[in-house]
């Protein structure tokens, strides 16, 4: 346990991170030593930064939490502090059955903290953060809170209404960044398009962004989290007109279908949606689309599901992400719609839907190979750098025999597939199916050999030397066979 030392662990989105970013600043302004995620925290004190956006990131907020508490009654830990969504929408309950946190702060209030410690909030460092991000690039935060009313959404709950920024202070934290190296800037929201409308009476996301363009040093400004309904149009126009804006964005459409649509409460249609999709490209060529898409909301039909992915199909987004319907309570779908989709029908359709988008990037991703692109490094794996990109969670289970004689094979001799492959991050999955699929070829052919060759059990019971060295040659042969096929191609 290192003295003066506060470890801070993060939990949950971007805009989560920037939140600890800047509590991190007025702690290290407070004199003291802070690390943030690390692998083996070894502070006196310990500040969880919680998300409570659905199911799956509830329960590791909550096992966060316990797993610290642990830490504190065998005495590895004096303090433990709770903050963010999920305190913020649970206080009274995690009150009440994590008696061994310290204290439970909200989203809004973990200025307090400091004033717990004993020590004060430096408003000089009031847009001052320490970065955790690799230093070229920073996540920019414009507002918070949402005035969307997604029927499944918990984030209004959580967060409250839609709170701008003011453009002046943004543009100040911009500058302050640049002077400090930060050359991409990833602009962030619950809903981006929003920004402005509650300050300034119209949405003034495309003047902001225009705005941070022309400040010197920007060279990279990527839109993250945009809303489909109103879209404010003269953005095309900016991101058209200034280089530095990235031809990207990032937009949650969650479903196509009328039905659907009209029941998530997304005051678009499909016929709106498709519109859209083509302005984006029509207005602004060798743009790259990113959406989430949602399976498994409450009357979602077979039918509602098929037109989903036939839109995948047609709609080619560079990048797309989906997850599975979790009820929330407190939202609109929790209490006027039943959660009558079984979970296994849900996550049926989700592999469904993610192996569409899967062959669609490939095919994409194929089509980039020959030609030259701007990239920033972020980091170097052995040989390779790794521009920044946002990778699929990567399989846990270890690579086998076979998977690892394919992963020699690329590197040396099929470089261009390994890198488009890693920089995919479809390389560990890649190499798991050809493990499986090697190891159930070799064990098929061993089966064949063996029975044309009349090794028997027989032959192994009272020849056993015989039989060992028939099954070798048999073995040995079933494996030349699939590394040529499977191995080495």
């Amino acid at each position: 346990m290192k003295k003066n030392t506060i470890d801070i662990i993060t939990l949950g989105c971007s805009k989560n991170l920037v939140d600890s970013e800047k509590l991190m600043k007025q702690l290290e302004a407070n004199g003291y030593k802070v690390t943030h995620d690390s692998d083996h925290p070894q502070g006196e004190i310990a500040v969880i930064n919680t998300c409570g956006f659905i199911g799956d990131a509830k329960e590791e907020s909550i096992n966060m939490i316990l797993e610290f508490c642990q830490a504190k009654e065998e005495g590895r830990l004096k303090k433990l502090f709770v903050m963010g969504c999920l305190s913020e929408r649970y206080l009274q309950e995690l009150k009440g059955e994590i008696p061994q946190v310290d204290k439970f702060y909200g989203k809004f209030n973990w200025n307090d903290l400091l004033n717990d410690l004993g020590k004060s909030y430096h408003s000089e460092f009031a847009i001052e953060r320490h970065l955790t991000t690799p230093s070229h690039y920073a996540y920019l935060k414009i507002s918070e809170g949402c005035d969307r009313k997604c029927s499944y959404c918990a984030i209004p709950i959580i967060t409250g209404r839609h709170v701008s920024r003011p453009m002046e202070e943004i543009l100040d934290e911009v500058r302050l960044l640049v002077s400090q190296g930060v050359k991409e800037f990833q602009v962030i929201a619950q809903e981006l398009t929003y920004y402005g409308v509650d300050l300034y009476k119209k949405q003034m996301l495309p003047e902001l962004i225009e705005k941070m363009a022309e400040i010197p040093g920007v060279e990279w400004i990527r839109l993250h989290y945009a809303y489909p309904a109103a879209f404010p149009e003269d953005l095309f126009r900016v991101m058209r007109e200034h280089d530095n804006v990235c031809k990207y964005m990032d937009i949650a459409l969650q479903h196509i279908s009328d039905n659907m649509l009209q029941k998530m409460r997304r005051h678009v249609s499909k016929a709106e949606t498709y519109r859209l999709i083509e302005r984006f490209r029509e207005e602004v060529p060798g743009i790259h689309l990113r959406t989430t898409l949602m399976v498994g909301h409450p009357g979602e039909t077979e039918e509602d599901f098929e037109e989903l992915k036939e839109f995948v199909r047609k709609a080619r987004f560079d990048r797309m992400g989906a997850f599975a319907y979790s009820e929330e309570e407190g939202t609109y779908s929790a209490q006027n719609y039943s959660d009558d989709i079984p979970e296994e029908v849900k996550h049926r359709r989700l592999d469904e839907l993610m192996a569409v988008q899967q062959e669609i990037s490939a095919d994409l991703t194929h089509a980039k190979i020959g030609k030259e692109f701007k990239v920033i490094i972020d980091r170097k794996e052995g040989d390779y750098f790794i521009p920044n990109l946002s990778l699929p969670i990567q399989p846990k289970k270890q690579i086998g025999k076979y998977g690892r004689l394919r992963l020699d094979y690329l590197k040396n001799f099929k470089k261009n597939l390994y890198t488009e492959l890693l920089i995919d991050g479809t390389l560990k999955q890649h190499l798991l199916d050809i493990d499986e699929c090697a190891n159930e070829r070799v064990h098929m052919l061993i089966k064949q050999f063996a029975e044309s060759e009349n090794v028997t059990e027989y032959l192994k019971e009272h020849h056993q030397m015989e039989w060992v060295q028939a099954m070798n040659n048999i073995k040995n042969r079933a494996e030349e066979i699939v590394l040529k096929e499977l191995i080495y191609v």
